[in-house]
C-alpha cells in the first residue's frame, strides 16, 4: 500500500471528500490533522517512506529528499515552489507539480482589497473610530490610475481584468516575453520595468522568487517610483529587499506597501516594517478562501491519484 503524506494544516477542513477518495483508492494517507506545521524532524519523519507528498510551506530540500527512497511526485498546495528542490527531485525521476489556477480569483481579490484600503484610508478610518475619533480622511478613487502588474502570469492576467473593470490603466513587465494574444485579449500596455515603476499609482508583485526575481526590488528602484505609489506584494517576499523597503517607507519615498508574504515568516517582533504606520500586512493568507482551498485540494489530490496510477499501469 503506497502512502501520501498531506501536511497543508487545512486540507482536512476543505478536502476531507479527497481523503476519503484517496483512501477508497487503496492509499495510506498521512494527513496533518495537528492545526500545526510540522517540525523538520516530525516531517522528514512521516515523508521518509512515501510515495507522494503534497506539501504547503514544509522545506523539500536535498536532504529531504535523498532520504525519501520511495518518493515518486511532489505536488505544490499552491504554485511557489521555492520550498522544493525541483532539480534535484527531477534528477531522481521524482514528478514536481503545483496546483495553478485554483488561488487565482482569491490572489486577485486580495489585492483589490488592499487598493480600495489604501485609497480610502480604511485602515486608519476603523482604528480610529473605534477609539472615540471622529477625523474624517480624503480618500482617492480608483478610477484611472495606474497599475504596474510584475508578473503576467494567471494571476496577474486575473488582477488586470479586475482593475480593467474598475476603470485603471494597466501596465504590465515580466522577466518573460508576454504574447501579443495576451496583450489584445487583457488591454494592456507592456513596459519595460523602469517606465512601469516611474509611472505606476499601483505596483502588484506576481512573479515566482527565483535567482532572476530575487531583490528585483532595492533602493534603486524604490527610487523610481512615484512619491504616492502603493506597493503590493502577494507573491514571495525575497523578491523586495525588506531593508531597503523599510528605509524608503520611512523616508517617504513611496506612500505605502501592502504585504501578504515575507522574506521570513512570521517576521520578527522586532522588524523595523512592523514599526512603521504606512506599512500594513496579512498573514500570508491572499489565496485562502474556502473556494479556492476546495479547489486546491481537489486539484493536488488528482495530479497524485494521476501519477500514482500511471506509475501502477491503470
Amino acid at each position: 500500500m503506497e502512502k501520501i503524506v498531506i501536511t497543508p494544516r487545512g486540507f482536512t477542513n476543505y478536502g476531507s471528500s479527497q481523503i476519503q477518495k484517496l483512501m477508497e483508492l487503496g492509499f495510506d494517507v498521512d494527513c496533518n490533522t495537528s492545526g500545526e506545521q510540522y517540525s523538520p524532524e516530525e516531517f522528514q519523519k512521516r515523508v521518509a517512506d512515501a510515495a507522494a507528498v503534497i506539501v504547503g510551506v514544509d522545506t523539500i530540500d536535498k536532504n529531504v529528499i535523498s532520504k525519501c527512497p520511495n518518493l515518486k511526485v511532489i505536488v505544490k498546495f499552491g504554485v511557489g515552489v521555492d520550498n522544493i528542490d525541483v532539480d534535484y527531485a527531477n534528477k531522481l525521476g521524482i514528478h514536481v507539480d503545483k496546483t495553478i489556477g485554483t488561488n487565482t480569483r482569491s490572489v486577485a481579490e486580495h489585492v483589490i482589497a488592499m487598493m480600495f484600503c489604501h485609497a480610502k484610508n480604511l485602515y486608519h478610518s476603523i482604528f480610529e473610530v473605534k477609539n472615540y475619533q471622529w477625523d474624517k480622511y480624503t480618500g482617492n478613487e480608483i478610477y484611472q490610475k495606474t497599475i504596474g502588474i510584475i508578473g503576467f502570469g494567471t494571476i496577474g492576467k486575473q488582477l488586470s481584468k479586475y482593475a480593467k473593470s474598475l476603470g485603471m490603466d494597466v501596465l504590465a513587465y515580466d522577466t518573460l516575453p508576454i504574447p501579443t494574444e495576451d496583450i489584445e485579449e487583457y488591454g494592456i500596455k507592456v513596459t519595460d520595468l523602469d517606465i512601469l515603476l516611474e509611472q505606476s499609482d499601483y505596483i502588484s508583485l506576481h512573479v515566482p522568487l527565483n535567482e532572476m526575481t530575487k531583490n528585483l526590488i532595492t533602493s534603486k528602484e524604490l527610487k523610481k517610483m512615484k512619491k504616492n505609489t502603493c506597493l503590493l506584494n502577494t507573491a514571495r517576499g525575497g523578491i523586495i529587499n525588506e531593508k531597503d523597503l523599510e528605509a524608503a517607507l520611512r523616508n517617504k519615498e513611496i506612500s505605502a506597501a501592502y504585504f501578504d508574504v515575507f522574506s521570513q515568516e512570521p517576521p520578527e517582533k522586532n522588524d523595523k516594517l512592523l514599526s512603521l504606520d504606512n506599512f500594513y500586512l496579512t498573514p500570508h493568507v491572499a489565496s485562502r478562501t474556502t473556494e479556492s482551498e476546495a479547489r486546491t485540494c481537489a486539484k493536488s489530490t488528482g495530479i497524485v491519484i494521476k501519477w500514482l496510477s500511471d506509475e501502477r499501469g491503470e
